[in-house]
């Protein structure tokens, strides 16, 4: 059942007499300026070497979202504009995997973002896909890039979700994803294709279950979350008792959920973090954790690292805005950062919570 609202006044006044002095403290960093690890709190000294290289690995895109490491050795991310899913190669270039990969129709799409957007592994390996402008959530077979497909969802009471942003599974099999209007043309609540009122956060319980080819099952999906005006980044805790969301706007906020032992959400999120004052480039996006709990997110200026509690203890500053972050290498202790034309990567110290079967 949906929970009480977080009304704007609430989250505002939560946290702006906590926020607004750090936040206008944040130096703003050019789009010719290197990146950088900027330290907030001595804490960040055990997760990340503030000097730590920063490597752009790939670039010349439009728009890159979605990254996910598959274990047998790869990066795959989305090029929004370009509705493509590249494959980038340690040591190789990035190829098209897979085009289209949201909009399937035969004339020009019209809007920005045409392409499909977060990905994740199932607890089977599978890969799983926001679709974003396909405007449903659907897994591969295999990693086949043109094998058999499964749509897990694509309305909620008869209406068609709108575009399907992020998307994470719980160990049992769950799936939950969030779903702003991004995808549409005008990426507004106005957009004349939009049919639900609310942009919600939903979940298929046992989507792991649904049989490869079988039509969605939508008399199964829950609306979960139905507070925040623009959810985008998903992630769980490591111990799964709460789910973190993000709100891209008009409030740039982190807001975490309790997660109730048969995955409903248990009551109204608590807020963890308000950006909303933060003057640089970039919103809250994309999101992960870390084996320790701590969150690593998109945010204004760069990537922003937060303790399981809200605090802020580093951005990652990086010279593009930025969207999505995965964790990858043979031991997880690599982030890739996908930004506005390139993808990154730095070395961390905690290894990430990884999708699917990754250790």
């Amino acid at each position: 059942m949906p929970h009480a609202a977080i009304t704007k006044a609430r989250l505002l006044s939560l946290a702006f007499g906590l926020c607004a002095a750090a936040l206008f403290a944040l130096p703003f960093q050019a789009a010719n300026e290197s990146p950088s690890i900027q330290k907030l709190d001595p804490a960040l000294d055990s997760l990340i070497d503030p000097a730590a290289p920063i490597e752009r690995v790939a670039n010349g895109f439009k728009w890159t979202e979605g990254p996910v490491w598959i274990p047998a050795g790869y990066l795959l991310f989305a090029d929004i504009p370009s509705n493509t899913i590249r494959k980038w190669t340690p040591g190789g270039g990035a190829d098209i995997w897979l085009q289209p990969s949201g909009y399937e129709g035969s004339t020009s799409y019209g809007g920005p973002e045409p392409g499909s957007n977060g990905m994740t592994l199932d607890p089977k390996g599978r890969l799983t896909i926001a679709g974003h402008a396909r405007r449903n959530v659907w897994r591969l077979e295999s990693m086949d890039p043109h094998g058999q497909i499964t749509v897990l969802a694509e309305k909620y009471k008869g209406k068609r979700l709108n575009s399907p942003n992020d998307v994470v599974y719980k160990s049992d099999g769950a799936l939950y994803f969030t779903d702003p209007p991004y995808g549409f043309r005008t990426q507004s609540d106005q957009d004349p294709d939009k049919e639900l009122r609310i942009n919600g956060v939903y979940r298929i319980p046992h989507a792991i279950e649904r049989k490869p080819g079988a039509p969605p099952d939508d008399s199964q999906l829950e609306r979960v979350v139905t507070d925040l005006p623009r959810p985008n980044g998903i992630a769980f805790s490591p111990d799964e008792k709460y789910l973190y969301l993000d709100n891209s706007e008009p409030e740039k906020v982190w807001v975490r959920y309790a997660v109730n032992p048969d995955g409903a959400i248990g009551h109204a999120g608590k807020l963890l973090f308000d950006a909303t004052s933060d003057p640089a480039p970039g919103s809250p996006d994309g999101m992960k954790v870390d084996r320790s709990g701590n969150i690593y997110s998109a945010g204004p200026g760069g990537i922003w690292i937060l303790s399981p509690e809200g605090k802020h203890l580093g951005t990652i500053r990086m010279p593009e805005k930025t969207s999505n972050v995965a964790w990858g290498g043979e031991d997880g202790k690599t982030l890739y950062i996908t930004a506005s034309a390139s993808v990154y990567r730095v070395r961390v110290k905690v290894g990430g919570v990884r999708p699917g079967a990754q250790p």
